[in-house]
Parts: structure tokens; C-alpha cells; sequence
């Protein structure tokens, strides 16, 4: 008579636990601040949620071989810029050159409200650039990112990053919603 062999998943499931319980508690722990990364990835929520959901898929499928979990927001941060910039490879992207790079704005005595305020126009704004520009200010200024990092994470030149900030940025100083700040 043969003995059934028991895997590691058999095993926990046997006593009550699922197999990648620390998936869920990691899901659970650091979706909303993952979900905000996609959204800053995309124009649109819905979007940022199936960018979200592809990130976490592929992190569930790799989560045995994945050695060090003090580093998963690494990992599915790399998923998500490695998805989005699959999805934006396959559109063309219209860009625009600038000749200026925007003057920093001053925040000394600025309300809260009204730094809301501009907080919200300005994620519009950069929502309405295109994804491959968006991808590049978000790593470049929110994620802060190198240059050659970037690039690196993008799987282009340092150049490219250079050029497609800058039209960015121009793009974002003409923007009409951002006027009052100026």
C-alpha cells in the first residue's frame, strides 16, 4: 500500500491554514499604499486596479521563490512599472518638446486647504499626461528615483528619461487647471 505524499500546501491546509496566508496578510497590510503606486501609473482608478491585480497575481505565482519578503514592495512595484510600461510599448505615444524646466514653487505660508488643493489638481494634470511621460515623472519625483534608475527600471535610456521628464514638465507648466499657481 502506497502512503499519499503530503506537500507543504497539503500540510498546511490539513491544519487549517492556507498556503499563502503571508500573501494575504502582505496584500491586505499594503494594498492601499500599492494601489496608490498603480494609480499614479494610470489615468484612470479602474485601470490602477487591474494594474494592481496583474502586480499581485504575478507576486503569488513567484511568492516560493521570492528569498527575501522584507523587500516585496520592490518586487511588485517592479510589476507594476514592468506591466504598465508593456501596455504603453504596444501605443504609440505622442510627445512634445519644452524649452523651459519649471520653476520650483514656494510653499512657505500656504494653507492646507489650499495645498490640498493643488495636490489634486496636480495628480489631474499628471493623470492627463501620456502613460509613458506619467510613468517617468512619477518614478522620477514621487517614487525618487535617479535618472539612471529610471531608465533602468523603464528598460530605456537615460536620455529618453531626460527628454520625456522635460516635455512632461512643460506639458504640466502649461496645464490650464494649474494657472492659479503660477
Amino acid at each position: 500500500m502506497t502512503t499519499p505524499v503530503r506537500t507543504s500546501a497539503s500540510k498546511a491546509a490539513s491544519h487549517g491554514h492556507a498556503p499563502y496566508a503571508s500573501f494575504s496578510s502582505y496584500m491586505r497590510a499594503r494594498g492601499p499604499v500599492l494601489l496608490r503606486t498603480a494609480r499614479s501609473l494610470t489615468a484612470n482608478p479602474l485601470d490602477a486596479e487591474d494594474l494592481l491585480q496583474t502586480a499581485l497575481t504575478k507576486t503569488y505565482v513567484a511568492w516560493d521563490r521570492i528569498e527575501d519578503h522584507r523587500a516585496l514592495d520592490g518586487y511588485v512595484r517592479r510589476a507594476l512599472v514592468n506591466t504598465r510600461t508593456s501596455q504603453w510599448r504596444k501605443r504609440k505615444v505622442d510627445e512634445f518638446a519644452c524649452d523651459e524646466v519649471p520653476e520650483p514653487l514656494a510653499v512657505h505660508d500656504v494653507d492646507l486647504a489650499d495645498r490640498q488643493v493643488l495636490h489634486d489638481a496636480m495628480w489631474r494634470a499628471i493623470g492627463r499626461l501620456p502613460a509613458r511621460q506619467r510613468a517617468m515623472v512619477v518614478l522620477r519625483y514621487y517614487e525618487d528615483l535617479s535618472e539612471a534608475r529610471t531608465a533602468e527600471v523603464l528598460g530605456v535610456s537615460v536620455g529618453t528619461v531626460k527628454s520625456a521628464v522635460s516635455r512632461a514638465l512643460g506639458k504640466l507648466r502649461e496645464d490650464p487647471e494649474l494657472a492659479p499657481v503660477r
